[in-house]
């Protein structure tokens, strides 16, 4: 997970004061912060991306977890045209949260974790999770790698592109039937 030194937008929220019963925000980034994410995304640009979020411990374990759900529209481009191709992303956000390994002490050791039944919570990282690095992960996996413009085919160079099916001749009929004579 990114956090404010390697990632183009931070959030954190301090865990120690998220409430027992939890508490919801919503997170929209600056007109600015969006422009970093679509560099560090690699991007023309993030026109709007917003997420509501879900915070609550679980239990008393230290464990947190967040639900919530991001949307965004990405301009992107296209990798057959170049054209501009509007991308709708829609993500839901499921994840939990724990202290990271040092600081669980000796305990840490003896615990094992199967990675096949469940991910292992990501850290909190200085007593805070950043929201921020969440979003820009989800948008992230949410935006198409390989973007294309409605009707946009790829072939290689050299290689006639594909020709479309020729329409049906509506005197065909009657030269089949003219043949059978």
């Amino acid at each position: 997970m990114m956090t404010k030194e390697t990632g183009p937008f931070s959030y954190p929220v301090e865990v120690d004061k998220i409430p027992a019963r939890g508490t919801r925000l919503r997170v929209e980034p600056t007109p600015s912060d969006r422009d970093a994410i679509a560099q560090w995304l690699d991007v023309r640009e993030v026109t709007e991306m917003q997420a509501e979020f879900q915070m609550a411990p679980v239990g008393k374990t230290g464990l947190f977890r967040v639900n919530g759900r991001l949307t965004a529209r990405v301009m992107q481009t296209c990798v057959v045209t170049l054209a501009p191709v509007q991308t709708l992303v829609d993500e839901e956000i499921a994840m939990t949260f724990g202290p990271p390994p040092d600081d669980c002490g000796d305990e840490a050791a003896e615990i094992e974790v199967d990675f096949h039944d469940t991910d292992p919570p990501d850290p909190i990282v200085d007593g805070a999770i950043d929201l921020g690095a969440v979003m820009v992960e989800h948008l992230a996996l949410g935006i198409d790698p390989f973007p294309r413009s409605e009707g946009a085919e790829f072939a290689l160079p050299g290689e006639p592109p594909e020709a479309p099916e020729p329409k049906a001749n509506p005197f065909a009929v009657l030269a089949a039937l003219k043949q059978k004579r």
